[in-house]
């Protein structure tokens, strides 16, 4: 599958089949992540992977998502320096993770993985749950697995001519 091929292909799934992922295909995806720019290439960030049943479960809970527990896979995107903010006054740190969460996401889909970004959390209960530093965020949480069903259809975007202006913004 090329990188076009990839894009389109990819979606957000929230079913999953009991099959573990492979550590070969698990590393990766990993690897992709790994080898997201960051910027000044601080790669100021963590991957916690969660394979452990009850662990997920416990995340399941603290994201109010049951379907959480049963991703094969979570991974947790911590920033390290989730305060630091880029010359353009912009947060670096959710930044970084967010293309690296998204490299995974492509590189599974590539896989034949599917997989779901993950925004609502308890932040707090998270964090103790998977002894993350007080200084460090979880910037977001992504599920893996094979998918339970076929892919859903692709939901409509706008048109690009009411998301992209030349020159200046109209």
């Amino acid at each position: 599958m090329d990188i076009f091929e990839t894009i389109q292909a990819r979606r957000s799934v929230r079913s999953y089949l009991d099959k573990p992922i492979e550590d070969e295909k698990l590393g990766w995806i990993l690897e992709a992540a790994r080898l997201a720019p960051s910027g000044n290439n601080r790669q100021a960030w963590k991957f916690v992977v969660v394979r452990d049943a009850a662990m997920r479960a416990a995340l399941a809970n603290a994201a109010d998502q049951a379907f959480i527990a049963k991703a094969p896979v979570v991974i947790a995107a911590v920033s390290l320096e989730p305060e630091r903010m880029m010359h353009c006054e912009v947060a670096a740190g959710p930044v970084d993770c967010a293309i690296a969460i998204e490299h995974m996401a492509l590189a599974a889909t590539a896989l034949g993985i599917g997989a779901c970004w993950i925004g609502r959390f308890n932040q707090d209960k998270c964090k103790q749950l998977l002894a993350v530093p007080p200084q460090a965020k979880i910037i977001e949480m992504l599920t893996l697995g094979y998918a339970a069903e076929p892919p859903s259809t692709p939901r409509s975007r706008k048109p690009l001519n009411e998301v992209v202006s030349h020159e200046k913004f109209d």
